[in-house]
């Protein structure tokens, strides 16, 4: 995933095309001019702040690009406004190069890191992150020139590792993080969030192996002791009722069913 995104916004994030609409102007001229001011100045950190701020739509726009990912929009502008930063910070204006060309690379390498971090729902090297995504962007290719899929010899072979990494950089794939439920996605009815195409649990589905479970209990506990949970909970008589029908006090009844019920729950709390 983070391959192809990385393709779509370099694609998409050339200079050119995100300051055909920013006036650059008035950036350039401020971060001429910070270029001119020592650190110790008292000018230049408001200066830099200036000039942050100016570039700041560029931060924006970058960011973005790369919406829908799974990832709060505000987020990824926080991620490229640090890239921003970095940018301003390391940018030399006396070497005749315009910011832009320098802002846009860091940016995109901020926000490309971040997705590369993050989208790990727990903690997996960074070794193992890399050749994931290498997997996974040699895979297609292989698959072309093969005419098949390529097994884990064929991608240890081409990436130049073992095969029990390339296992290991598979089995990461099910440590990446998956989209937001808040994530839109197409429909037929135009774009929705991807929670309400969830279906909800069905509890009584849920509950079948549980209800097998107490059945094969109760077919272990003694005769009169099934049949007064089947007089209580299947037939539904009241104690009074069942303690005529067996021939006991309904205080027995009551002690009786209270025992049931602690063996069964047991029994059901020990398979757990």
């Amino acid at each position: 995933m983070t391959a192809t995104l990385v393709r779509e916004t370099e694609a998409s994030a050339s200079p050119s095309s995100l300051t055909d609409t920013l006036d650059a102007t008035a950036g350039d001229l401020l971060l001429r001019r910070l270029g001119e001011l020592s650190e110790q100045d008292p000018a230049h950190e408001d200066v830099r702040q200036e000039a942050i701020c100016a570039w700041l739509p560029l931060a924006e726009r970058l960011a973005r690009r790369f919406r829908h990912r799974g990832v709060d929009g505000d987020d990824l502008v926080q991620v490229a406004t640090i890239g921003l930063i970095q940018a301003v910070d390391r940018f030399d204006p006396a070497r005749g190069s315009a910011f832009v060309h320098f802002a846009v690379p860091t940016i995109v390498g901020e926000l490309k890191r971040y997705f590369r971090d993050r989208g790990w729902s727990m903690r997996v090297s960074r070794r193992m992150q890399e050749l994931y995504l290498d997997i996974n962007r040699v895979s297609p290719q292989l698959c072309q020139d093969l005419g098949r899929w390529p097994t884990a010899e064929d991608l240890a072979t081409h990436l130049n590792v073992t095969v029990e990494d390339v296992v290991a950089g598979m089995h990461c794939a099910q440590a990446y993080r998956i989209n937001s439920l808040n994530v839109a996605v197409s429909g037929e009815d135009g774009d929705v969030e991807l929670g309400e195409l969830i279906g909800e649990t069905d509890t009584v589905l849920e509950s079948i192996p549980d209800v097998h479970a107490v059945r094969q209990y109760v077919k272990e506990l003694p005769e009169r002791e099934q049949k007064i949970l089947m007089l209580r909970f299947v037939q539904g008589h009241n104690q009074a009722q069942i303690a005529e029908q067996i021939g006991v006090s309904q205080m027995h009844v009551s002690r009786l069913l209270s025992r049931c019920l602690a063996q069964l729950r047991e029994r059901m709390l020990a398979e757990d």
